[in-house]
């Protein structure tokens, strides 16, 4: 099959707040071969995306994605793999974007994959079998101690017996602000259920502040400790790590590239590798860090935050490792991410979740929601008309 047409759609809500939530909009992308339709999203900028797809040719290690994508062949894993390596290298002054822009299209090139062979993605992958997965609740902390409370409890209601509070007020105010929070969603969810914490990368290079943080941590019992400096300070990571090794260190979203995340696995003495399939590059780099996180004992989690096509698109890496069995299940996304799919993956009786049978991701996109969101953009350099939103 050749790669006919790659459209990204640039979906905003009415309204964007400055606040840790990346559903407020989305850059979707469409590929279509060989008389097949596949789908995906990157975590990026979507404007910024969009020109690094589209934008002329600066020289010959800037190119704009588009020349190393359209008119390529697609048949297998393969295929997909070298129009990566052929993206890294043509575009390579504008790597971190352009990872970030064709970790949407990888996706999708996925997506339609499956549909051709009639394989779930994670057959593709080469898993025999579908793990479940322990999905938890990732929510942000709330406004007060009491506000993150009763989010804890809202969400053991539901059935959520893992949950991840992150970013809101955290590590902005005093130490003992944040013990509160701490406490209060340790109270909120019982003593039994599995507690995460997200730092965000609030305290930067500041590792003293993040690790005055581990008492209350190690206190509360908590799994593990997110992002608590930089995503790139990795010695920083492994300073931290040896305060107490009761309280486990997690990253590794931030990573643009399999590379990275797997220094941070050598290096940064985590116990958990998060990665975002819409960042690093898509689904391969996604499944080459699992494979290397299980070779050297670390547990692989997804990172997602915004729609279940996402969520779905996170989990097929992973879907088949047993021993990597906590997923991040996003629970607070606005209403364009919670709208934008057809299909949604539910908790079954056990409390468990694990990705679709069905050929591709195994989760449709609404089109109807897609042109209900869409933004449309024409960029037009010396008069000339070099991208204009495509028809959904």
């Amino acid at each position: 099959m050749k790669i006919d047409s790659v459209d990204p759609f640039y979906l905003r809500m009415p309204e964007v707040f400055d606040i840790g939530d990346g559903s407020q909009d989305g850059l979707v992308f469409r590929v279509r071969a060989g008389g097949f339709e596949g789908w995906g999203e990157a975590v990026a900028s979507p404007l910024t995306s969009i020109a690094s797809w589209i934008a002329p040719m600066s020289h010959s290690g800037c190119h704009p994605i588009i020349d190393s994508v359209l008119g390529e062949t697609i048949d297998s894993p393969t295929d997909i793999a070298r129009i990566a390596r052929k993206v890294r290298t043509n575009s390579f002054y504008g790597i971190i974007q352009s990872d970030l822009t064709f970790s949407g299209i990888e996706i999708a090139l996925w997506d339609l994959l499956g549909k051709a062979k009639e394989l779930p993605v994670y057959q593709l992958l080469g898993y025999k079998t579908n793990e479940k997965k322990l999905p938890y609740a990732s929510v942000l902390f709330g406004d007060t101690p009491e506000e993150t409370a009763e989010k804890a409890k809202s969400m053991r209601k539901v059935g959520f017996s893992a949950i991840k509070f992150g970013w809101g007020p955290f590590g902005r105010g005093s130490v003992s602000d944040d013990e509160d929070h701490i406490l209060a969603a340790r109270e909120g969810i019982g003593a039994e259920a599995h507690l995460m914490i997200d730092a965000g990368t609030v305290f930067d290079e500041d590792a003293e502040a993040a690790a005055l943080r581990i008492p209350a941590l190690a206190q509360a019992k908590v799994k593990w400790y997110e992002e608590p400096v930089n995503a790139y300070a990795i010695s920083l990571y492994k300073r931290i790590s040896k305060i107490n090794p009761e309280v486990k260190l997690a990253g590794g979203e931030g990573a643009h590239n399999a590379m990275q995340a797997e220094d941070l696995i050598d290096n940064g003495g985590i116990g958990f590798i998060q990665v975002d399939t819409g960042y690093i590059g898509g689904i391969g780099p996604a499944y080459r860090v699992a494979q290397y996180a299980k070779n050297r004992g670390i547990q692989y989690v997804n990172h997602t935050f915004t729609s279940q096509s996402a969520l779905a698109a996170s989990m097929h890496p992973f879907a088949g490792l047993k021993e990597s069995w906590i997923a991040e299940y996003p629970m607070e996304p606005k209403l364009l991410c919670l709208e934008l799919n057809k299909d949604r993956i539910e908790m079954d009786e056990d409390g468990m979740i694990s990705v679709p049978e069905r050929p591709g991701l195994g989760i449709e996109f609404d089109t109807n929601i897609i042109k209900k969101y869409l933004q449309d953009v024409e960029i037009i350099v010396e008069g000339k008309v070099l991208f204009k939103t495509p028809t959904v």
